[in-house]
């Protein structure tokens, strides 16, 4: 009875691991074990096949000096900050909209969530109609009495990536929004009672008293955004294929456009190389940063 006993406790201390070991080992395999072998094919001179033929950093070298390749990095530290911040700044502000439980609470939540319910595929096709000048804004306006008007952000060279970053915050404030909701439907409402007897106003106790408690939401949303951004490749194929000329080319675009379209492996793989140790060294330290902090909280 006690071996029978001993092997049951074993076994319910155990269970956990061994239900999420296949998840573990297919995600160990996929994500750490394609990215060593994409590392590797940076290294090689592979070009239309798959070509073991080592050239060091050869690739790396005709990747600097690309000049498509810094466009589409300069493209991204415009395409970034617009497509992570701005969505942190309105999900912030609507979900402090939202928490005042407003009578239309359910209404607005639903219309800030449907956009989160499309693949960035088809959140990108829509826009694309809704731009385009025979069926779009446009053509809206000019059968309404304004002849001139004109919505040609897309073919715009000046105006390409902006539109790309407007439809990432409208497709992604609806989820930041979601979580701030919940950050704030989490926070006890002692605290805040106990900051408004001590005269605070609520513009003070949310500003003092609430939003630092959300720096964990704040935390998920930019884990979870940052990646996200950063490979960035469906809307630019749906709105712009890069265009017009590179204007709107992003990292993440150039990778595939060279390691499938214009059959130059090793050059796209070194792109998709430099790419994954661009989000590990942004990501890396405020993970450290956070970690540090709840272990100070703790002790």
């Amino acid at each position: 009875m006690d071996t029978q006993a001993s092997a049951g406790q074993r076994l319910e201390r155990w269970l956990p691991q061994l239900v999420i070991s296949p998840a573990f080992a297919l995600s160990v395999l996929f994500f750490y074990g394609l990215s060593v072998w994409i590392g590797g094919l940076s290294l090689t001179g592979s070009t239309t096949t798959v070509q073991w033929n080592w050239v060091g950093l050869e690739q790396y070298a005709r990747l600097f000096d690309d000049e498509t390749w810094w466009l589409s990095v300069r493209n991204m530290a415009v395409f970034l900050p617009l497509s992570i911040g701005v969505p942190l700044l309105l999900g912030a502000l609507l979900a402090i909209l939202l928490d005042q439980q407003i009578r239309i609470e359910g209404f607005l939540r639903t219309m800030y969530l449907y956009p989160l319910a499309l693949s960035w595929i088809v959140a990108g096709t829509l826009w694309r109609w809704m731009l385009a000048p025979d069926v779009g804004f446009e053509s809206f306006l000019k059968r309404h009495g304004f002849p001139n008007a004109s919505f040609d952000w897309l073919v715009n060279a000046d105006y390409s990536i902006y539109t790309i970053a407007l439809v990432a915050v409208w497709h992604s404030t609806g989820f930041v929004m979601a979580m701030f909701i919940a950050g704030l439907r989490s926070i006890d409402d002692s605290i805040i009672k106990a900051a408004r007897i001590d005269g605070a106003s609520m513009p003070r106790v949310y500003w003092s008293v609430i939003l630092p408690a959300l720096r964990p939401t704040v935390f998920s949303a930019l884990i979870i955004l940052l990646p996200a951004m950063i490979k960035t490749y469906d809307l630019i194929a749906v709105l712009t294929q890069g265009g017009p000329g590179h204007s709107s080319v992003l990292p993440a675009y150039f990778m595939f456009d060279r390691f499938f379209a214009r059959e130059q492996m090793g050059l796209g793989a070194a792109a998709g190389t430099i790419i994954l140790m661009t989000c590990i060294a942004v990501a890396l330290p405020y993970i450290v940063l956070e970690l540090r902090r709840q272990q100070r909280q703790g002790d």
